[in-house]
């Protein structure tokens, strides 16, 4: 479907918006207030629009690039306002939401009006990326995708580790605390322990930093190529019948380009002595190459807006994975804001820095249009 750029969006109505989205709070699960206020973005500027069955927001159109980001955020109550920075020029926006992702997706929106390509704000992505995993489900691969999500708006993103979780559980009968035996408890500290073991041995990481905007290219080189192991919740405790003991643990794992879902969890259940576990569909990374017509697009687009390109991976996982996984296309993940920023209590973007991502996405837009 094709459909053709006539309406300027500008500065002021692209902040505007932003402003708007950051304003309407839009925690996982409760995204239909901030979608409908993205929706009649597009509506008021003529373009053709629709909430789909996962209540995704689509407006559909030149199909040379697909510019999506997510909706949805984490929790966490941030005043939003803006402060002018003193120097009559810049100011920085507060609030949930500002960086991960709503100024990529308020950037997108806009560049996908100024230049006509196709757009999608998803939903769920903070939790099981249900809004992109039903896209992928639902429509035929474009001819290139860029994703939201906050790299600087000099830099751009083309890798990801991919994602595995699952939950041990284990039983054991319940015995006076003075005996020996080892319970449930036990039984689970002693087996993530010789996960961890395990996997370090094979050059995994047990520890350290692992959000998704957490950016290895300049800081850790070593964490991208590496397999991380956390336990995410633990509960255990004598059952109510007071016969038993039971424990439970919730891991992750992320997966550098290279590994397997299927190896990580062969080299996890081999350390089961007890108990088992339940996997959850795995996630897999993906590497973009930085000669693709994308990656070339962004580099020219941040030198003619005046910055000096960067290229970098991420230790984390994105919507990006599923769309590789999905689509034979190719693709970069792109947007304004700090991804230390990610989640943080101090979360706040630069708006001169959203300016800049608005105008280098309108350039990458236009390049793939030609």
């Amino acid at each position: 479907m094709s459909q053709s750029a006539d309406v300027s969006v500008g500065e002021e109505a692209a902040r505007d918006l932003l402003v708007s989205l950051v304003d309407t709070p839009s925690p996982t699960g409760d995204e239909e207030e901030c979608a409908d206020l993205l929706a009649a973005f597009f509506e008021e500027r003529g373009r053709e629009v629709w909430r789909d069955e996962a209540g995704n927001v689509r407006a559909p159109a030149d199909d040379s690039v697909l510019l999506t980001s997510h909706i949805d955020t984490v929790p966490g109550d941030i005043p939003v306002r803006v402060e002018d920075d003193g120097d009559g020029e810049s100011a920085t926006l507060w609030g949930r939401g500002s960086v991960d992702a709503k100024g990529p997706l308020a950037a997108m929106a806009a560049a996908a009006v100024e230049t006509g390509v196709s757009f999608v704000g998803v939903v769920g992505e903070e939790t099981d990326s249900r809004g992109a995993r039903f896209l992928v489900d639902d429509r035929e691969a474009p001819d290139a995708v860029v994703n939201g999500e906050p790299s600087g708006w000099d830099g751009v993103t083309l890798g990801y580790r991919g994602f595995l979780a699952g939950e041990y559980s284990v039983n054991t009968e319940s015995a006076h605390t003075s005996r020996p035996d080892a319970n449930a408890i036990q039984e689970a500290m002693a087996w993530w322990r010789a996960v961890e073991e395990s996997l370090s041995s094979a050059g995994a990481d047990g520890g350290g930093d692992d959000a998704k905007g957490a950016d290895d290219a300049e800081d850790e080189p070593a964490v991208f190529e590496r397999v991380t192991a956390k336990p995410v919740a633990f509960s255990g405790g004598v059952a109510d019948d007071g016969l038993s003991v039971a424990a439970t643990v919730e891991v992750q794992f992320r997966i550098p380009p290279g590994e397997t879902a299927a190896g990580i969890r062969g080299t996890v259940e081999d350390e089961l002595e007890s108990g088992a576990i339940e996997w959850n569909e795995p996630i897999p990374p993906v590497m973009e190459t930085p000669r693709s017509e994308v990656a070339r697009a962004f580099r020219t687009a941040i030198r003619r807006v005046g910055g000096d390109p960067r290229l970098t991976r991420k230790t984390g996982t994105s919507d990006m994975n599923l769309y590789a996984a999905a689509w034979d296309c190719p693709m970069a993940t792109y947007g304004p804001g700090d991804s230390e920023l990610d989640h943080a209590p101090n979360e706040h973007l630069d708006l001169g820095a959203f300016d800049r991502a608005v105008a280098v996405l309108e350039r990458v837009s236009e390049t793939l249009q030609s």
